[in-house]
């Protein structure tokens, strides 16, 4: 594949390493808005900065490029981008995390929100701890894993909470940190009086995320439409 990456930094740097170890070739290296020849590219791949990522997923759907998005912040236009796709008949990846460990993380996630659905006794609790460069709080991730248990459970929605503040009992709480030179953390924690229950995901390096998302170009090229990471892992 001849991929462009809209993004440069640690991440795209990660992602044109593993690009190149699978055979693959990358021909344009953005790292803002500017103007591009999409002449010679089968497939971009975006992990820029919110405010650039709608108008970098546009250009490539109108010069019929497929796109994998992994920048996160952005969502408030998510509908756009999925218009300009089914306009263009293009083709669309967007996952808030592209790790496959992740993805399976999410599932177990799933799971056990419908296993505590019916066990009011326990308090709900969803943390992430990243390093403190990183732009968006609650992280996508966070997000990604809120939504998971409110499709499986009684929750409404997710709040971010601060400080131990009061927390509103239909949402899920996020609670976000940010620690110099942490990995990203995720964990998930059902407490009652007489015991806890906990999941955790924790990444050592940024492979996995550039890995995952190598993978998931490979997958896509061939396809036109809009997917998910499930659809690329066969998940569920």
């Amino acid at each position: 594949m001849k991929i462009a990456l809209f993004g440069y930094g640690k991440m795209g740097k990660e992602i044109e390493k593993i690009a190149l170890e699978r055979g693959h070739e990358i021909i344009l290296k953005i790292k803002a808005k500017e103007e591009c020849d999409f002449s010679k590219v089968d497939i971009a791949i975006d992990f820029s900065v919110p405010e650039a990522a709608l108008n970098n997923i546009i250009s490539c759907f109108e010069n019929n490029i497929p796109v994998i998005s992994g920048t996160t912040g952005w969502l408030d236009d998510f509908n756009k981008a999925v218009a300009s796709c089914k306009k263009n008949k293009g083709s669309f990846i967007y996952a808030s995390n592209f790790s496959i460990g992740v993805n399976l993380f999410f599932e177990l996630n799933k799971t056990l929100a419908k296993m505590m659905r019916t066990h009011q006794n326990y308090s709900l609790d969803v943390e992430e701890i990243h390093h403190t460069k990183k732009l968006d709080s609650p992280s996508g991730t966070a997000i990604s894993l809120a939504e998971g248990i409110i499709e499986n459970s009684a929750k409404t929605n997710w709040e971010l909470v601060e400080n131990n503040a009061k927390k509103e009992t239909t949402f899920v709480p996020i609670t976000s940190k940010r620690i110099l030179d942490t990995p990203g953390t995720h964990s998930i924690s059902y407490t009652s009086e007489i015991d806890s229950i906990e999941i955790k995901h924790i990444a050592n390096n940024r492979k996995g995320f550039a890995l995952g998302a190598v993978i998931a170009a490979e997958w896509l090229i061939q396809r036109k439409g809009i997917y998910t990471m499930k659809d690329v892992l066969n998940i569920g």
